[in-house]
């Protein structure tokens, strides 16, 4: 093989390599207070997310909190600043998308969203850990 190939090859491998690690590392690394999604059942009669079609695969800390005991979903924790942000799905995209698929289901300036969930209306709040 070549030499110039063969560098080439090195560099191809190296250049893949860094690209799977900025993608699997960042979920993995972590530090300072945690963020949640809390859910909490709601009597708001006003416009709402239809979230009974979603699944743990789009919504993972939604369902998360939809499901658990305490309307608590998993924790996430930011690390290096934002960058983790870049490669990682966060609570924070969740709400985003929440809010993007129907904008008059936020209340208090945008603090809350009201989902509806198999029938049941509740209130979804983004919460750090304290």
């Amino acid at each position: 093989m070549r030499r110039v190939t063969r560098n080439a090859l090195v560099v191809i491998g190296i250049v893949i390599v860094g690209l799977l690690a900025l993608g699997s590392l960042p979920g993995y690394l972590g530090s300072g207070p945690s963020y949640y999604l809390e859910v909490a059942e709601t009597d708001d009669d006003g416009p709402a997310v239809d979230a009974s079609e979603i699944t743990d695969r789009r919504y993972p800390y939604l369902v998360s909190a939809l499901e658990s005991d305490d309307g608590q979903s998993d924790g996430y924790q930011k690390a290096f600043g934002d960058f983790k942000d870049w490669f990682t799905h966060t609570p924070f995209d969740e709400y985003s998308s929440l809010t993007q698929q129907n904008s008059e289901a936020a209340r208090d300036g945008g603090d809350r969203v009201i989902v509806e969930y198999n029938g049941q209306r509740y209130s979804v709040e983004q919460t750090q850990e304290q």
